[in-house]
């Protein structure tokens, strides 16, 4: 039987112990561990997933515009300053003016400028007396003149218009100023109660027809003027007459 030494054994074992350690701390050394003084580190934080915009069909960034206001710096990172004023203004102003314009109207027509001719109306009562008349009135001067109103009409023989017979006068119309240039006419109608029947005729009313050569026509401030128609003698019943206003407009 051998003989171990137990004495040997239990000095050997502590020896191995201290040798065990050093060769785990050699080993840790070689392992790259860190000094006992440092801080354990922290675990890895996990970054989020990166998304590819390019590649999504549904995935549309879009950019909303900012529109800075007109009263700020978007662009500065001091104080904002503001400021405010108000203001209150009157005025007055009157104004005056006054204009005056005078028109000369040219005067009435003078008897002695005017030459008056007559003829048979085209639109006449039905019989076989004159009817009805156009007489005309013509400025020979140089000045423009006037005429205005009816006429008044009396039936004359050839060469005395003082002895005339005054033929009473329907008047039809509105009477105006009618202004006449050198050279101008001016008209009125005349329309008589006409004579019926062949030869002599007769009047409806029972009365003799009337004959005169010429008729005196006056208008108001321009005189009387004898007149006889281009062809044929007035003939008329009743001694009446109708008669429109001087005009320059046509008339038949």
């Amino acid at each position: 039987m051998q003989y171990v030494n137990r004495n040997r054994i239990r000095k050997a074992a502590p020896a191995m112990a201290v040798l065990s350690a050093a060769l785990l701390v050699t080993a840790c050394q070689a392992g790259g561990s860190s000094s006992a003084g440092d801080s354990p580190s922290k675990a890895p934080t996990s970054a989020a997933p990166s998304t590819d915009t390019s590649s999504s069909p549904t995935s549309t960034p879009t950019t909303t515009p900012v529109k800075a206001s007109p009263a700020s710096d978007t662009h500065s990172t001091g104080s904002t300053g503001s400021s405010s004023g108000s203001g209150t203004g009157t005025g007055t102003g009157t104004g005056s003016g006054t204009g005056t314009g005078t028109g000369t109207t040219p005067k009435t027509c003078a008897a002695t400028v005017l030459t008056v001719t007559a003829h048979q109306a085209a639109n006449r009562p039905v019989g076989t007396g004159t009817g009805a008349a156009i007489v005309e009135f013509t400025n020979t001067s140089k000045q423009t003149c006037t005429l205005q109103g009816h006429p008044t009409v009396a039936g004359a023989g050839n060469g005395s218009p003082d002895h005339n017979a005054p033929l009473k006068v329907t008047p039809t119309g509105t009477a105006t100023p009618v202004k006449l240039a050198p050279g101008g006419k001016a008209r009125v109608k005349l329309t008589f109660v006409q004579v019926q029947g062949e030869a002599d005729g007769y009047c409806k009313s029972g009365t003799t027809p009337v004959t005169y050569p010429t008729l005196v026509i006056g208008l108001p401030s321009a005189g009387a003027h004898q007149v006889a128609l281009d062809d044929g003698v007035f003939a008329e019943c009743d001694n009446t007459v109708t008669a429109t206003a001087v005009t320059t407009a046509p008339l038949s």
